[in-house]
C-alpha cells in the first residue's frame, strides 16, 4: 500500500523558514507531477506548488518568489522550501502525487505549519 509520509511542518515566526519534505513508501510509477497543497480553517484545499516530470514547476501567486518546490522522480520525494514566511501561510499542507493510471492520486496525512505575526 501506497503512503505519502510528509516531515518538517512547525511553528515559525512571520519571515521565518520551513522546508517540508514528502516521500513514498514505495515506489511510485507513472507519476505526472508531484507538488503540495495547503487547506487553512474554514478555506478549500489550493494548490501551492507542483513539479512535473519533465521538471516543470508552477506556484500559486501568493508564494512565487517565496517558495521552492523541487522533486526527485526516481527516488520518488519532493520537498517544498518556504521562506519569508507570512501569517497566511498558515495551513495544514498534504503532499500530492498524479499519475497517468489509476490510481490517479496519492495523498500524504498533512502536515501542520504554523506561522506567528
Amino acid at each position: 500500500q501506497v503512503r505519502l509520509v510528509e516531515s518538517g511542518g512547525g511553528l515559525v515566526q512571520a519571515g521565518g523558514s520551513l522546508r517540508l519534505s514528502c516521500a513514498a513508501s514505495v515506489s511510485i510509477f507513472s507519476i505526472n507531477s508531484m507538488g503540495w497543497y495547503r487547506q487553512a480553517p474554514g478555506k478549500q484545499r489550493e494548490l501551492v506548488a507542483r513539479i512535473t516530470s519533465t521538471g516543470t514547476t508552477n506556484y500559486a501567486d501568493s508564494v512565487k518568489g517565496r517558495f521552492t518546490i523541487s522533486g526527485d522522480g526516481a527516488k520518488n520525494t519532493v520537498n517544498l522550501q518556504m521562506n519569508s514566511l507570512k501569517p497566511e501561510d498558515t495551513a495544514v499542507y498534504y503532499c500530492n502525487v498524479q499519475r497517468s493510471v489509476n490510481p490517479r492520486d496519492y495523498w500524504g496525512q498533512g502536515t501542520q505549519v504554523t506561522v506567528s505575526s
